[in-house]
């Protein structure tokens, strides 16, 4: 595994292929009130790079291009919050997109447990640390241990993909996840405008 750390952009020469696991670091869980710190990314090959923006500056084309590439599917895990985070700070609305948490809110119904960690250790054997999950991402430079923590939020994205893939075609919800990842950018952008916790579906 290598980790390529970057500050305010991505490389323009980096090739990512046609799905990209991205995550995000932020300095809190609110939409609103905080600012994105982290943005890490993967080909599903191992190796992962971080965007590190310490300071609230966004300047960021090559990424921007990339996170808007409508050729280029973005893997996320929760993608209804990095959504929101990437479109708020970098202007981009990302599509299309795959989440691996609503994937198995969909297709692992006979549990609760849909969290990264969860999906690792239930799904690939894997256990990752949360241990830097509450660390200081806006600081001015990363640790070696924030760098290998952003990394593994993305470094088994792929493969999880691959696994819950096949229950979803097994529990005939393949056509459902679809449906509900292509209105994933739209619930984003309702967050942003702050109907998060308004039902628009209800009476």
């Amino acid at each position: 595994m290598s980790i390529s750390y970057h500050i305010g952009d991505l490389p323009a020469d980096v090739d990512l292929g046609p799905v990209v696991a991205v995550d995000s670091e932020t300095m809190g869980l609110s939409l609103h009130r905080d600012r994105l710190c982290v943005i890490q990314l993967s080909a599903g090959d191992g190796d992962a790079h971080v965007v590190h923006f310490p300071r609230p500056v966004y300047d960021a084309p090559n990424l921007k291009r990339l996170l808007a590439d409508p050729t280029v599917t973005k893997l996320f895990h929760f993608a209804r919050f990095d959504l929101g985070m990437v479109r708020k700070h970098l202007g981009v609305r990302c599509s299309p997109v795959w989440c691996t948490k609503l994937a198995s809110k969909l297709c692992r119904t006979s549990t609760d447990r849909h969290g990264l960690k969860d999906l690792c250790r239930e799904l690939l054997g894997v256990d990752l640390s949360k241990q830097q999950q509450t660390s200081d991402w806006g600081a001015a430079e990363l640790t070696a241990e924030q760098l290998a923590y952003a990394a593994s939020d993305v470094l088994h994205l792929h493969q999880l993909k691959a696994r819950l893939e096949v229950l979803l075609e097994r529990e005939g919800r393949r056509t459902l996840a679809e449906e509900c990842f292509r209105f994933l950018p739209a619930r984003a952008e309702l967050d942003l405008l702050d109907w998060g916790d308004v039902d628009i579906f209800s009476h």
